[in-house]
């Protein structure tokens, strides 16, 4: 090969290991975006699921003490209607 030829070739590999680097910066942006976009989703997340846990808590425990006043009231009720 003459001197031409290996710079000529030299000249390329090192262009392509420069857009090799160009194209990992990318790709690290990216990924750190799509971290950022995935970490925000999931605090949205768990923002709702609680709000539902404690929905159905308050609504359990509603329906609980509806059942049990409906109970301690009934020899009451059923002494009203003998």
């Amino acid at each position: 090969m003459s001197d031409d030829q290996i710079i000529a070739l030299l000249t390329e590999i090192r262009d392509l290991q420069k857009q090799n680097v160009e194209n990992y910066k990318l790709a690290l942006q990216k990924q750190q975006e799509a971290i950022e976009l995935q970490k925000k989703h999931v605090g949205d997340f768990q923002k709702k699921f609680a709000a539902r846990q404690k929905m159905v808590v308050i609504t359990v425990v509603a329906i609980t003490v509806v059942a049990f006043t409906i109970v301690a009231l009934m020899p009451a009720l059923l002494k009203v209607n003998r």
